[in-house]
């Protein structure tokens, strides 16, 4: 038993599995909204099978092609993908296993959620490549994101509405806005490497600057999504505890450089948190 509990906490810490938290609110705020209410239960376990299987898809195959990269930076260099904990054919394994299952989840959901499922997972394998080259990485991450709400309202609707869209930009604004705020422990490191990280082509400053602004995008865009959906008080409380929650991530950063993971993890994992909650008081009693 302890070796097995051992291996499946060096894939929990592989993948990082307690982040799913970023984007799994977001699926069900979608889901609520589009159908008014609650889904149902058959919904809800496929929702969530395709949302755990998609992030280890893409953190799976993101922590497997930066092998190279990861074992030189000191950060990282302790990760079970890079110190010999999990060999690369059973990184690979897990790999193709969760793009199976999230395919065949979504075969399951509806026609449009079965297509869309090779193009998702073709843009949540293109992180790490595009950090090699481009600045655009901290978007494609955002837009990797920003697909979880355009997953839930085809789950419930098999279609694509104008406000899931709202609610999609402003996630791939938000994640894009903190993941440069996390990059900024990496700057010496990318630039030793030759990475195209917004902090180590264009420093510090402007990378504060930068995430201040993808974090305005973010409000703005959720509040177009508020009024789009029509939503009642809570919906617009979402917005605007969100918008609280961004300005204090940005204080506790421009404070203390050190204080990146509360940023990161504290603050925007119960911001998912409290919008999700928020959204299902609105479509109980918002409107």
């Amino acid at each position: 038993m302890k070796k097995i509990a051992k291996i499946l906490n060096d894939f929990n810490e592989f993948v990082m599995f307690k982040h799913t938290i970023f984007s799994l609110p977001f699926i069900f705020i979608a889901m609520i909204v589009a159908a008014n209410g609650w889904f149902g239960w058959r919904l809800f376990f496929l929702g969530l099978i395709a949302a755990a299987s998609a992030r280890n898809f893409a953190m799976g195959i993101n922590r497997y092609l930066d092998r190279d990269i990861d074992r030189l930076n000191p950060r990282t260099a302790n990760r079970p993908s890079v110190d010999g904990r999990i060999k690369e054919k059973w990184q690979l394994s897990f790999i193709i296993a969760n793009a199976l299952i999230f395919i065949i989840t979504a075969y399951y959901i509806n026609d449009l959620a079965f297509w869309l499922s090779f193009p998702i997972l073709l843009i949540l394998g293109a992180y790490s490549y595009f950090k090699r080259f481009s600045e655009f990485a901290h978007i494609i991450l955002g837009i990797s994101l920003g697909l979880a709400p355009i997953a839930g309202v085809v789950a419930v609707k098999a279609a694509i509405t104008m406000w899931s869209i709202y609610l999609a930009i402003g996630v791939m604004f938000w994640v894009a806005g903190f993941d440069l705020l996390y990059s900024l422990q990496d700057i010496e490191f990318d630039k030793k490497m030759g990475l195209f990280s917004i902090p180590s082509q264009y420093g510090e400053k402007c990378t504060l600057f930068i995430s201040k602004i993808f974090h305005f995008l973010t409000v703005l865009f959720w509040l177009f999504f508020a009024i789009e959906a029509k939503l009642g008080i809570f919906g617009y409380l979402a917005v605007l505890v969100s918008a609280i929650m961004l300005y204090y991530e940005h204080l506790i950063v421009n404070k203390d450089f050190r204080k990146i993971d509360k940023a990161f993890f504290t603050v925007n994992g119960y911001l998912g948190i409290i919008f999700l909650f928020l959204i299902i008081l609105d479509s109980i009693f918002g409107k």
